[in-house]
């Protein structure tokens, strides 16, 4: 499949899009080298090989999510920048 400037056009113009021909000429072919490159990964044989469920080999595992009621709420609150009433004070963020 080859993508023209042609083709690049109409996608521009139905997304509202004003493209001039020589960005979209360099927008196709830009494409068709993404579009050979996938070509040349559909010829790799992957039949024997398992799928990820994550790209790093070694997976940290997780501690459990329980309640902790051992913490000491005051010494953490001594050394928090801002705290009131108890409670953990942040700079506003949004206006």
């Amino acid at each position: 499949m080859t993508i023209t400037a042609q083709d690049v056009q109409n996608c521009a113009r139905l997304s509202r899009l004003a493209i001039d021909d020589t960005t979209a000429q360099s927008y196709a072919s830009g494409l068709d080298k993404i579009l050979a490159m996938m070509d040349v990964l559909d010829d790799v044989d992957t039949q024997d090989i398992a799928p990820l469920a994550n790209i790093h080999e070694a997976c940290t595992d997780l501690r459990a999510d329980v309640a902790d009621t051992n913490i000491d709420k005051d010494s953490f609150q001594k050394v928090a920048p801002n705290v009131q009433d108890g409670l953990y004070l942040v700079p506003q963020v949004i206006e």
